[in-house]
């Protein structure tokens, strides 16, 4: 048995199934057994990068988002949750926010930390977990969308108030990878300069290996941006990360060829498993994503599989399925597994 670091590494996105018995009766502890039950899944399937899944951001009463909005800004300073009737009725008729019926919060003052606490939730993580752990962050692009803005006077201002906030916070992370996710970028890819500079204001704040992560939107397993990646390559091209983490499996084909123009830097991390669709992958099928990405791209191009997003609309028993597809996809590409004869 070897213990070499593989050529591709696998990992996931981030969120996992909220098990039924910590929704019905939550308690810190119940949330910590949750946690290490997630952890320990992924390292049973042989994961090379486990996450938490998440479950503490879980908010029963906003999930369409999963708690992906809710549980980084409420907390701070300068973001009042009581929102107005006429707030929401010129919230609604926002351009792309069609997946909400309300906003997390509005903008009344300069942003600041208020309660938010990133550092304890890593730490609490970190310590169930035996293989090198992710901590996965809302990048400052889409946080901003989101809220309602009366104090700086633009998205772009908003981002970077919310920057500053993050990238102070993400400072004091103790993860091996911090990985900020911006799922509404690829619907708008005209707003790549001042989404890069607020982002790469976090990223330059990580101890550990900064990644990104995008996809075109994952609520209720539906998509929810348009658009391709070759419109953002120059916005991935500016990043200061070390890799980059895609959805690819359920895009089509031809979306494959964009990333031919990615600095050789920056680590390919690609979507193998289709979170949109209940089936579960076979490594065969995860096996030839990989090799015709390399044959596109160039051996060595491909450096993690994931998932396209996370996991938490599937069941638990499709979800440790898909995990565990990842791995065995990977490893027959990689000839570490002999293929089974069909």
């Amino acid at each position: 048995m070897t213990t070499e670091s593989p050529r591709i590494k696998t990992t996931v996105v981030g969120s996992y199934p909220v098990p039924d018995w910590l929704v019905a009766l939550p308690s810190e502890q119940a949330l910590v057994d949750a946690t290490r039950v997630v952890i320990n899944t992924q390292e049973q399937a042989g994961i090379d990068v486990v996450c938490d899944g998440e479950l503490y951001r879980f908010d029963v009463n906003h999930p369409e988002t999963n708690g992906m909005i809710e549980y980084f800004v409420r907390p701070m300073s300068g973001i009042r949750t009581d929102i107005t009737f006429d707030e929401v009725v010129a919230y609604r008729a926002q351009e792309g926010m069609g997946f909400r019926t309300r906003p997390p919060g509005v903008v009344d003052g300069e942003i600041g930390h208020g309660g938010l606490d990133l550092p304890i939730a890593a730490r609490r993580a970190k310590g169930l977990a035996s293989k090198p752990l992710k901590f996965t962050v809302t990048g400052p692009h889409m946080l901003a969308k989101t809220l309602v803005d009366h104090h700086y006077g633009g998205p772009d201002k908003v981002a970077m108030g919310l920057a500053k906030v993050l990238a102070e916070q993400v400072a004091h992370v103790e993860a091996d990878v911090v990985q900020l996710d911006e799922a509404n970028l690829p619907g708008h890819p005209d707003e790549w300069p001042w989404a890069a500079e607020a982002i790469n204001t976090v990223l330059d704040a990580v101890k550990g290996t900064p990644a990104v992560h995008l996809c075109f939107g994952n609520y209720g397993g539906q998509t929810i941006q348009g658009g391709k990646w070759a419109k953002l390559m120059d916005y991935l091209n500016s990043l200061h990360v070390d890799h980059i983490v895609m959805e690819c499996a359920h895009r089509p084909p031809e979306d494959l060829v964009a990333f031919k123009d990615l600095r050789p830097e920056i680590g390919l991390g690609m979507g193998v498993i289709d979170i949109k669709r209940t089936e579960v992958e076979t490594a065969d099928q995860v096996a030839r994503q990989i090799e015709k990405a390399e044959q596109v791209l160039g051996e060595g191009r491909v450096t993690y599989v994931h998932p396209d997003c996370g996991f938490w609309m599937l069941k638990r028993s499709i979800a440790d399925a898909k995990i565990r597809a990842i791995v065995a996809g990977r490893d027959l590409y990689l000839g570490r597994a002999a293929p089974v004869a069909a």
